[in-house]
């Protein structure tokens, strides 16, 4: 791993952080790094703790790349996709914890999670496409669709509403919020926990219960490659 994702395997939980300057952009070599990272994991049949810096999981994708043009933001915003799909799939739980904002691709990579646990504080969650003059991609509205109660979804997809910490819980974003000093704690308690899983049971049930959801990523993944932004 280089110096934009750290990879920690200890006793069959794998520690993947996202260390790509403040707001941990998402480029495509932070996605290709990602991806080598999950390889492992999947490698060691290890559980996955997903995690960025104090304060931040991610504030979203590379807006250089974004700027450039739309050829280079619907190759990026696929290419992120398909990693978020590949977290829906994944063969062991994968447990985020946020250390604080997670915005824009940040929320999707909580929405794709199976456990999410975030901390107390002045922090945002959410979805701001809207706001920052994106329409929203199919896949970005599938993946939302899936996690959040109807009323959230609509605030957060549609007007960009951004949430705190406690109401991100009640929005599915989050399923717990901590102190910030307890939140690897937590973490590797539920990472000790899922390892006792029967994994095979565990990926069986899970491509069970989302099979129309993977299904609907995989059309709009192929959607949104050949669309407009």
């Amino acid at each position: 791993m280089s110096e934009l994702v750290a990879l920690e395997i200890n006793n069959r939980i794998a520690k993947i952080t996202l260390q790509n300057g403040k707001v941990n952009a998402i480029s495509h070599e932070v996605i290709a790094e990602m991806n080598a990272a999950l390889d492992k994991a999947e490698e060691e049949k290890a559980v996955v703790i997903l995690t960025g810096h104090s304060g931040i999981l991610s504030g979203g994708y590379d807006l250089k790349t974004m700027q450039k043009g739309p050829k280079e933001a619907i190759e990026l915003v696929t290419e992120g996709s398909r990693l978020t799909r590949r977290m829906i799939a994944f063969p062991t739980p994968i447990i985020a914890a946020c250390p604080g904002h997670a915005v824009a691709k940040g929320a999707f990579l909580l929405l794709c999670s199976d456990y999410r646990i975030g901390v107390s504080g002045p922090f945002k969650l959410g979805l701001n496409e809207v706001a920052i003059g994106m329409t929203m991609h199919y896949a970005g509205i599938e993946m939302a669709r899936q996690r959040m109660p109807a009323p959230y979804f609509n605030r957060s997809v549609i007007n960009a509403e951004m949430f705190d910490p406690e109401t991100a819980v009640k929005a599915g974003i989050l399923d717990v919020v901590v102190s910030p000093e307890k939140l690897m704690e937590t973490a590797m308690a539920a990472a000790e926990q899922c390892k006792q899983l029967n994994m095979k049971a565990h990926h069986g049930t899970k491509l069970k219960v989302r099979e129309a959801y993977i299904a609907a990523m995989d059309a709009a993944i192929e959607a949104d490659a050949k669309g407009t932004l």
